[in-house]
């Protein structure tokens, strides 16, 4: 009994979110509030491989395909992450998982039977246009990786990157039509995963347009009920 009390405290975060909609940053600002532990799917399925887990070598055959690893394979590999002491003892919050509405069933399943409670569903929401407009003017360095904006940062492709003197560029899935192309994948692939959490009470929408520090104090206030804010 002593132990299940303890897991009713653990929080279980999903954070959802289209492409651009700020989940890295406030993904960073979960994790330092509620002390959890930032999982994605990636990180889960190369922990596994590098583990060489039973499952972690099945993953290890698709990925070296170039092959989707199965759903199956992942809610197993998810199943031994949230099983881990860490998990266990500070909550987790989930990046990537679920993506679709048989991963949010399986999720379900899968949580009473490591003493874990039922998640919390974080919904980033902001419009496609936004979006584009977002994610259109993003530019990266060749060199080291950062990202910059060229609305704020008035960096443009063929500058120096004022970190490391390397070449700033666009990503090519950053043209305005790939972005749309990418938010219609997410959309049709997320809508039913969306409604699925919202039918269970377990969806909290959040606007998600104002500056990072804005929509971080929208999203801190709308978890104080669900999870203890």
């Amino acid at each position: 009994m002593q132990q299940t009390a303890k897991a009713a405290t653990v929080p279980v975060i999903v954070l959802l979110g289209a492409p651009g909609a700020g989940k890295g940053t406030q993904a960073q600002r979960l994790v330092e509030r509620y002390g959890m532990v930032h999982v994605s799917t990636g990180d889960m399925l190369r922990a596994a491989v590098a583990a060489g887990t039973e499952l972690g070598r099945l993953a290890k055959q698709y990925m070296d395909a170039g092959a989707l690893v199965p759903d199956e394979v992942v809610i197993g590999i998810v199943r031994e992450r949230l099983m881990s002491a860490d998990v266990q003892e500070r909550g987790v919050l989930l990046d990537g998982f679920p993506r679709t509405l048989a991963q949010a069933e399986a999720l379900a399943e899968v949580l009473p039977g490591v003493n874990l409670p039922s998640p919390t569903v974080v919904d980033l929401k902001v419009s496609d246009d936004e979006l584009v407009e977002r994610l259109s003017t993003r530019r990266m360095c060749r060199s080291c990786g950062a990202i910059y904006n060229l609305r704020y940062d008035g960096l443009d492709v063929g500058d120096a990157c004022p970190k490391c003197g390397g070449e700033v560029y666009q990503r090519d899935d950053d043209k305005p039509e790939a972005i749309r192309e990418r938010l219609r994948v997410y959309h049709a692939q997320t809508a039913p995963l969306i409604e699925y959490y919202r039918q269970r009470g377990q969806l909290v929408e959040v606007e998600a347009s104002g500056t990072p520090e804005e929509v971080g104090e929208v999203v801190m206030a709308a978890l104080v009920r669900p999870v203890g804010g």
